[in-house]
């Protein structure tokens, strides 16, 4: 049954699909990557800072020596040779240590693309299904990573080999030799096992890595049905957020077209826009936008305007930039001051009336 299920899953993942895996911890991983940039890290930093360290110890070995027969043995004097022994053995460790855990954390961000995955770590109670844990431990994969395992014992262990076969023909063990040459050859014996590991380790790692990608792809592969699920899926999500944004807009017409009996002023183009403005003394900084629209609910916002009075001023020019440039609820735009004032100074003259009355309804509104 199960290989039939494998067998309709002839479909490609999704993105979907990809980044819910990638969220799950369900990624390729390779054991042996995550040992093998830590190892090239702390190559590198050998080669590049292991000269100068071997060189500090040096000096402060050969500096301990010379001191011993006129150093005494006080408080004092052993705090500050612990103090140096810990600052000359820093300078050598940190850099290696910083590689280390350097190059542990690169090898996770390459295999997890560098995204957390916080669902990975989550408890699960199909862990403790017995019956499944059977099945892993019996399964292909168990197998394969058998596999793997004893191909990376016989590549790190022939690594090793040759590299101490070649050693043992150094001059150390054959000839008497000076006690610096000890230095010299635990060195050069420390880069070459640690570069023989790395090129062994390189070889797993691309064997282990490559099957870990085959057999995620092979994982996530979908159905048919899947697809069309979660297109079906996705389509929903999308009629849901564009009906909530038509609800928005309807619930913010209904609030413009409310606001619009307690305007001052509502300027039209006039039949394509119309803008509706408030300005009350002591309270705005400047009008403020109350509601606007264009076509069909321009003309709603001129018939509210007619029904309750407030004046209408046509200015074509000046109501398309109220328009484009102005916001609901926010005052106009400063280059718009003159002509707006302009606007207003001709209907606080020529609606009286209007105003006198306002000032009651706005109070009415806010109550």
């Amino acid at each position: 049954m199960a290989d039939v299920d494998q067998e309709q899953k002839t479909e490609q993942p999704t993105e979907k699909r990809l980044s819910d895996a990638m969220e799950r911890g369900q990624f390729a991983k390779s054991h042996e990557l995550t040992v093998l940039f830590p190892i090239a890290a702390l190559l590198g930093a050998l080669a590049f800072t292991g000269q100068a360290a071997a060189r500090d110890i040096a000096d402060y070995a050969s500096t301990m020596f010379t001191r011993f027969a006129v150093t005494s043995v006080e408080h004092d004097t052993v705090t500050v040779l612990l103090g140096e022994m810990l600052l000359i053995a820093s300078r050598a460790l940190v850099p290696l240590l910083v590689g280390i855990v350097g190059g542990t954390l690169l090898a996770g961000g390459i295999q997890s693309g560098f995204r957390l995955a916080p669902k990975a770590v989550m408890f699960k109670l199909e862990n403790l299904d017995l019956a499944a844990g059977f099945g892993r431990v019996f399964s292909k994969s168990v197998f394969v990573r058998t596999g793997i395992d004893l191909l990376k014992l016989a590549a790190i262990g022939s690594a090793l080999w040759l590299g101490a076969r070649g050693l043992m023909y150094d001059p150390l063990f054959s000839s008497p030799v000076e006690a610096a040459y000890l230095g010299q050859f635990l060195s050069h014996a420390t880069l070459l096992f640690l570069t023989r590991l790395l090129l062994a380790l390189g070889v797993v790692a691309a064997v282990s890595y490559g099957y870990e990608k085959f057999k995620i792809s092979r994982e996530l592969m979908m159905t048919r049905q899947e697809v069309r699920d979660e297109q079906r899926q996705a389509q929903g999500d999308m009629h849901t957020k564009a009906a909530m944004r038509r609800m928005a807009r309807r619930l913010m017409q209904r609030q413009m077209l409310s606001a619009v009996a307690t305007a001052d002023v509502v300027v039209t183009n006039p039949t394509h826009f119309a803008v509706a403005l408030k300005y009350e003394r002591g309270k705005d900084q400047a009008p403020v936008v109350l509601a606007k629209g264009e076509n069909r609910f321009a003309q709603r916002i001129k018939a509210l305007a007619a029904e309750h009075g407030v004046p209408t001023v046509e200015n074509k020019p000046v109501a398309r930039l109220l328009f484009a440039m102005g916001r609901v609820g926010e005052t106009i735009p400063a280059e718009l001051y003159q002509a707006v004032a302009g606007i207003l100074a001709v209907v606080y003259r020529t609606h009286r009336y209007y105003f006198h009355r306002l000032k009651s309804r706005r109070m009415e509104a806010t109550a």
